[in-house]
């Protein structure tokens, strides 16, 4: 054993928390600024729901928050200004999507979960982890800030089609905010595709010992398809923000053209088309969202098979149907645009193409349903939100099949029935995929263990004020009620909707609300949250072998082999309900007893020797010789207890 093994690498604060190369340490930085991002999110849609549930109202009281965005009168009355109003909407979709759902949820758990999941030290370049999340650290600034410049933030909605996002001129978040819009989502493509690329690297090359592509748990799956649909999609979008800015600053015309002449000041913009900006958009947008639903999926096929204690039904048709959906999801970008004079045989390949994205989507529903059906449940919060999680998808799919009707598209594009569809299927399935990952994984990240009892108040409030919200909007978008609308009730056909308005607006206030029990859950626990035990949910997989305060470096010692698939619950033959995936068929005869704490994990027959860099402070790294099948040796004990304090 060298002397470099057992030496302590002191590190500063600012390289263990700030500026670390440790995958669980990245994870944890991309979860907290997600919830930070998230929380504004939730602000800024509250503040225009308070504008579309009640647009008569005084609400002076925000100009002291909001300054003038809110004009005041002579008699004191105070109202939104139109202007910001379109751009809260544009922010709240942006930061949603790409800040909380692309990087708060991809970013965190990818970072936590595949070097621990597939028998790796760390990412295969940690210093590219690094910079993936000040990338990310840095559009979130860019993107915040925006919203503090006189002009206002970007107003193009979140999409930012042109010619609203190409004129600097059309309206006050035509400007500066839409530039700062464009330089922090660059930012953030960038931070993305690192961060992809790492992903997929650290799955194909840095599996442990015996970890076959068919043992890897369907979160590696999930995470490693989801990685490659950003490294095929997101540069599409880093184009078409580079183009958007030529068109808005040099002069060009790929977007513009003579139909918006009158309004570019007499520069004449000829030969560019609008159209395909969105073109470019959807290439990536509709991969974005399996780039968000992707992880959760993963999420929940772990957790229902951990939580119901049985194996995941059809294993290999789940992979199956995730392979189908990330090639699928290429080809149907155009069911976003069929008003936009499409040729109606092209309409008809997407629609054929978005009907049969479903099956692989139903696959996955029948799968979880069948693994549900009969198992021993148990209804821990992050087994109520990945259940949440299948409610959520099947409702907001099954709408789905009317958008994906060009036909019925016409009536239904640019309503709320599309808000509603999309929140439901993407938004509000994600979002709780999002919060089971934090449920489940919160003694991996920070030892500890969130309180039961506040986990269950936030999803029951939280599921409730979802289906509140979201389910009158499909009934008001099939009356026509357009999205986006400043004030609805100045048209006499919509006005029958103002109480439901109303309705929507208190229970979004009330869902925005819960998330502060969430926010005191979260930070209370760790640090006050009652201590975990190494595998506390009786799990398969491999990050339940590790220290519960992790070290760099992951194991103590050599990284431990892998002999089955990671869904050994309630084998008959066994005593327990479950079985790592690091027994091997001699453990069991042998009969090992892998619940104890005691329990070493069988190692790689090579010896590894761990790196220097991978030897932190406060942590002695000792290379354990164990006989394979027996306890550890009482040094090893000692070091295990010194590795646990």
């Amino acid at each position: 054993m060298s002397e470099q093994a057992h030496a302590h690498h002191k590190e500063s604060f600012i390289t263990k928390y700030v500026f670390s190369q440790d995958h669980k340490m990245i994870a944890r930085q991309f979860l907290i600024t997600g919830i930070t991002m998230g929380l504004l999110g939730g602000l800024l849609s509250s503040l225009f729901r308070i504008q579309l549930g009640f647009p008569n109202a005084n609400i002076s009281w925000l100009q002291p928050l909001l300054g003038h965005w809110v004009s005041v009168n002579a008699a004191g009355h105070g109202s939104l200004d139109p202007n910001f109003y379109l751009a809260m909407v544009t922010i709240h979709g942006t930061i949603m999507v790409f800040f909380v759902l692309t990087a708060g949820l991809s970013g965190t758990f990818s970072n936590l979960l595949i070097p621990l999941q597939v028998g790796s030290r760390d990412m295969a370049s940690p210093f590219v982890n690094m910079l993936s999340y000040w990338f990310f650290f840095m559009s979130s600034v860019v993107m915040f800030a925006s919203l503090f410049i006189e002009t206002g933030p970007a107003s193009a909605g979140w999409t930012v089609y042109p010619p609203l996002s190409a004129l600097p001129m059309a309206i006050p978040g035509s400007g500066l905010g839409m530039t700062m819009w464009l330089i922090s989502m660059i930012l953030f493509i960038g931070s993305a595709l690192m961060g992809a690329l790492n992903y997929v690297s650290t799955v194909l090359n840095m599996r442990t010992t015996g970890m076959t592509m068919t043992r890897m748990p369907l979160t590696i799956w999930a995470f490693l398809l989801t990685a490659i649909l950003g490294i095929l999609s997101f540069p599409v979008l880093f184009a078409a923000c580079i183009l958007l800015l030529f068109d808005r600053s040099l002069g060009t015309s790929f977007y513009l053209s003579d139909i918006v002449t009158s309004m570019t000041g007499g520069v004449e913009h000829v030969g560019g088309s609008p159209v395909l900006f969105q073109h470019l958009f959807w290439f990536l947008g509709h991969p974005e969202v399996y780039i968000v639903i992707l992880p959760a999926f993963g999420i929940t096929s772990e957790l229902l098979a951990v939580h119901s204690r049985k194996p995941i039904f059809g294993y290999r048709a789940m992979i199956g149907s995730l392979l189908g959906i990330a090639f699928l999801s290429f080809l149907v970008w155009g069911h976003h645009m069929f008003i936009t004079g499409m040729n109606p045989f092209l309409g008809s390949v997407f629609l054929i193409a978005t009907l049969i994205i479903a099956v692989p989507s139903a696959v996955k529903v029948f799968n979880w349903l069948a693994t549900i059906w009969k198992g021993n449940i148990h209804f821990r919060t992050a087994m109520l939100f990945a259940l949440g999680v299948v409610s959520l998808f099947i409702s907001g799919g099954l709408t789905g099949l009317f958008l994906g009707n060009a036909a019925l598209d016409f009536k239904l594009h640019n309503t709320y029935f599309v808000v509603a569809h999309f929140h439901l299927v993407m938004g509000s399935s994600a979002i709780f995929g999002m919060f089971a990952g934090i449920y489940q994984w919160f003694p991996k990240l920070f030892g500890r263990k969130m309180d039961e009892k506040l986990g269950s108040l936030h999803f029951w409030v939280t599921f409730t004020c979802v289906y509140a919200v979201f389910i009158p909007m499909h009934f008001m978008g099939l009356d026509g009620v357009p999205r986006r609308y400043y004030d609805t009730t100045v048209f006499d056909q919509f006005k029958q909707w103002v109480e439901v308005d109303k309705f929507i607006s208190v229970f979004a206030f009330i869902g925005l609300g819960i998330q502060l029990v969430f926010i005191y859950n979260f930070f209370n626990s760790i640090f006050n949250g009652r201590r975990s035990t190494r595998n506390p949910w009786a799990a398969n997989t491999l990050e339940w072998t590790t220290p519960v305060h992790g070290i760099h470096g992951n194991w103590p010692g050599e990284i431990p082999q892998v002999y089955r698939w990671p869904y050994d619950y309630s084998r008959p033959d066994l005593e327990l309900d479950y079985l790592p995936q690091t027994m091997s068929d001699e453990d069991i005869m042998n009969k090992v007893n892998y619940a104890s704490e005691e329990y070493e994990p069988t190692l790689t027959d090579v010896p590894v020797e761990v790196p220097e860099e991978h030897v932190t402070e406060g942590h002695e790294i000792v290379m354990l010789n164990l006989i394979k099948g027996k306890k550890k040796s009482t040094d090893s004990n000692e070091a295990s207890d010194n590795l646990n304090a």
